[in-house]
């Protein structure tokens, strides 16, 4: 079992139109495509592989979704979720939109991690 790299950091923001504004043009970031999911966000290239994905607050900042977190992406889930669950490890499975399978789990203050692969 391998990680491979820090993929992304996720942020909450008011206003998905304003931030992406300020990002792309305050920044210079590149957009990226972002997958079809069922809240507002834009997704942004930092450096080479990095990215940045805002969320759309949606009300309340939910702290039990994983919407704070950041991600690493991995090279066999399936071999990290058998892992975890050995460990005695709480986390959440879903399947993303674009066919990424993804793992959250907490960090011993809260944090939300994402383990993702394609």
């Amino acid at each position: 079992m391998k990680i491979h790299e820090l993929n992304h950091v996720a942020i909450h923001v008011a206003d998905v139109e304003r931030s992406s504004v300020f990002y792309r043009d305050m920044l210079r970031l590149e957009m990226l495509p972002r997958p079809a999911f069922d809240f507002p966000g834009a997704w942004f290239r930092l450096g080479a592989v990095q990215e940045l994905h805002l969320i759309g607050r949606r009300g309340p900042v939910a702290v039990i979704d994983g919407n704070h977190h950041f991600a690493l992406r991995v090279d066999d889930i399936a071999a990290w979720e058998k892992h975890l669950r050995a460990a005695g490890a709480e986390f959440v499975s879903r399947l993303r939109p674009d066919g990424a399978s993804q793992v959250f789990l907490r960090d011993p203050d809260g944090h939300f991690i994402e383990l993702f692969s394609f």
